[in-house]
């Protein structure tokens, strides 16, 4: 009966109304790269790489709770515990890095968003600076509240993927026995698309979103049951979605062994093989995700470098009470929708560059995490206990090696397909 007690109505309407920086964090990086992604591992590999779901899954609720609890615990941001603990230089160098990642995916969503609008007949020219135009505005003369439940409602468009998907036709028996089937090949490239799965789905500017977003949102240690519900419920979500688009892709063009290299190339080649019903959903998927990335990743720059420096911050403060917080954030803005307007931009290399400096800073990051969650005089009672510790730590080592692989790979093409062949040989 306990149990039963939990879900009185006292309970579930505080749920709803702490619900918010787990569910946006976890699906705002099911983003244009997120998307991407996902879309080659499913027209590539087909099913066979559904099981990695699993694992990335448990690590995305491990480092997002440890986020959001010490938010809730200390209400102060990751930023500010990183100054106090480790020093001004290390938190310098930390945000710099952050700064550049951070650019360089803002300019990525910028592009998503031209490229899923122009399957519509929407030049980028229209595009682009009607959707920085429009982020902006939400967050500069919305308050919290406003802002936190239109991100809200734009989570429920990712359910767009899972209709895309239930339109092809699925092997339901194949897919469920590939989710559960570890599958491994002595290919470099598979080997790589296994590593950007981990590190598409896990990315350094989420940590500081989140426990950012639970400090603002004054969630504390007291009712911070409820929040790690909404870390949980948001991550199982935002997998559920990776899930839909592999299939969706790996349903219809692994099948026919059509090449894509976008999420976009994804949305056309679904058109003949599956419908344009399917097609206009991937494609609408595409713009929502970008749009929503478009508005948040810039929001979390704002946020940890202000929390960093000591200025004031906060979507329900304005220009004259929070001015760094908002030219941040209406730089990160202009910078990346006038990135994608220049003409013979290289966006590859600018892409390149933020993927190697976000493989560098995510081990450093999660560690530094890790060093503070344990910290009793920081976190009390609510230091990670044993078992989760084991777990956090596992997750931290796996992370580690696999993202060091990714930026490897990255600086020189072709270092996993001879890791994986030595190994073999």
């Amino acid at each position: 009966m306990p149990f039963f007690k939990k879900f009185s109505r006292k309970n579930i309407l505080l749920f709803f109304a702490l619900l918010g920086p787990g569910i946006i964090t976890a699906n705002v990086d099911n983003d244009a790269g997120g998307i991407t992604t996902y879309s080659l591992a499913g027209a590539r590999y087909g099913y066979s790489l559904l099981w990695m779901l699993i694992p990335t899954t448990v690590s995305l609720v491990v480092i997002q709770e440890m986020c959001a609890r010490m938010g809730a615990v200390t209400g102060k941001g990751l930023s500010d515990l990183i100054r106090e603990s480790f020093g001004l230089r290390t938190t310098f160098y930390i945000m710099i890095a952050l700064f550049l990642t951070n650019l360089g995916n803002t300019i990525s969503e910028f592009a998503g968003i031209a490229a899923g609008l122009e399957l519509f007949g929407v030049t980028k020219f229209i595009s682009v600076p009607l959707a920085a135009l429009l982020v902006w505005l939400l967050i500069v003369k919305g308050s919290y509240r406003i802002v936190e439940r239109v991100f809200l409602i734009v989570c429920v468009v990712y359910l767009v993927y899972p209709l895309a998907a239930l339109s092809a036709d699925v092997p339901w028996g194949e897919v469920a026995r590939a989710a559960v089937t570890p599958t491994f090949r002595a290919d470099g490239d598979y080997v790589a698309m296994m590593i950007a799965l981990i590190g598409t789905t896990i990315a350094p500017w989420m940590q500081f979103y989140q426990q950012a977003a639970v400090v603002e949102k004054g969630i504390t240690a007291e009712n911070y049951a409820f929040t790690r519900l909404d870390v949980v419920i948001g991550c199982i979500l935002a997998v559920v979605v990776a899930l839909f688009i592999v299939v969706a892709c790996a349903a219809s063009i692994h099948r026919q062994g059509l090449p894509i290299e976008t999420a976009a190339d994804a949305a056309m080649a679904l058109k003949p093989l599956v419908g344009d019903y399917a097609s206009w959903l991937f494609g609408v998927g595409l713009i929502n995700a970008s749009l929503f990335a478009a508005g948040i990743l810039p929001l979390s720059t704002a946020y940890y470098i202000c929390e960093a420096m000591g200025w004031e911050l906060g979507i329900d403060k304005d220009f004259r009470k929070a001015p760094e917080f908002f030219w941040l954030f209406t730089i990160s803005i202009g910078i990346g929708a006038a990135t994608i307007l220049i003409p013979g931009m290289p966006l590859l290399f600018v892409m390149y560059v933020s993927q190697v400096v976000n493989g560098v800073m995510l081990p450093f990051v999660l560690i530094l995490m890790l060093l503070l969650i344990n910290n009793a005089r920081l976190m009390g009672k609510f230091v990670n206990g044993p078992v989760f510790n084991a777990v956090a730590w596992v997750t931290v080592a796996a992370l580690i090696i696999l993202t060091a692989l990714m930026t490897i790979d990255t600086v020189r093409p072709g270092a996993i397909t001879a890791l994986v062949k030595l190994m073999a040989g």
